[in-house]
């Protein structure tokens, strides 16, 4: 099933996404599927970040050809940093490269989306506290990266964690997908996750153990090789295969003064 969030005139609103229909459902999916009768069509419709996490855990250094690309050693457990709620991002919606940040670039990376709240879940039982699966594009300011010699400012700037355009309940094996990005049409990352360090069911396990995760949070499972810059104007799409495609485009800060966007 590929599972949405979207707007349907001042209400947000969860569905299944059936071709070129939403069939809306009676409560957030997180809860269970009980579709209802209504219907919307697709193009009528704004869809928002599937999901809306208490954090977004992302993980460093997770693909074997961009360790290489850094120069880095394999790691020998997980990378793990937090981006905040409000670095979210739907589908369609800029991403705004901030006046501080001299170089924001892409990252294509798979997505794991939380089921339930869970601690300290066993690798064998990871599976069941998954709902499924979305595309993610870790955006990040990379000379404050360099600069400052931890993350939090680089990954956390608002608009800086781009989900959807959906969830995926079951886009084939995981660990087995092929991961893309595109600026401008050109293809800059392509690669599969068959060249995780850590797989999905591992990094929710391991995740687990460290922090409660709960309904709708994610875990960014990192990305391959091939990360560069975009700038304002530019369009940028992260394509994992058996979800779909998420295309965000690249926009300038607005001035000081601006109304705080609104995250739905």
């Amino acid at each position: 099933m590929r599972l949405v969030r979207f707007l349907a005139g001042d209400r947000v609103r969860y569905g299944v996404l059936e071709g070129d229909t939403v069939r809306e459902l009676l409560r957030p999916y997180f809860e269970n599927v009980v579709p209802m009768r209504s219907e919307h069509r697709l193009a009528d419709v704004r869809l928002l970040a599937p999901a809306r996490p208490s954090k977004m855990l992302c993980i460093g250094l997770n693909y074997r050809d961009h360790a290489r690309e850094m120069q880095k050693p394999l790691p020998d457990e997980p990378v793990l940093f937090l981006k905040p709620a409000t670095a979210l991002a739907g589908p369609g919606e800029p991403i705004v490269c901030p006046k501080a940040a001299g170089r924001v670039d892409y990252e294509a990376e798979l997505a794991v989306v939380i089921r339930r709240r869970c601690r300290s879940v066993a690798p064998e039982d990871a599976d069941r506290a998954i709902l499924g699966y979305a595309c993610f594009n870790d955006v990040t300011a990379r000379d404050l990266q360099a600069k400052d010699g931890q993350w939090t400012r680089a990954k956390g700037f608002d608009t800086f964690g781009v989900l959807g355009p959906w969830i995926e309940t079951a886009p084939g094996d995981p660990n087995r997908l092929a991961v893309a990005c595109r600026l401008n049409g050109a293809v800059k990352q392509r690669s599969s996750t068959d060249q995780l360090v850590f797989n999905c069911q591992y990094l929710v396990s391991w995740a687990s153990r460290i922090m409660t995760l709960e309904a709708g949070d994610v875990i960014a499972t990192g990305t391959p090789a091939g990360v560069g810059p975009m700038k304002p104007g530019d369009a940028v799409e992260v394509e994992v295969e058996g979800i779909g495609v998420l295309a965000s485009p690249v926009a300038a800060e607005p001035e000081r003064g601006a109304k705080p966007r609104a995250i739905l």
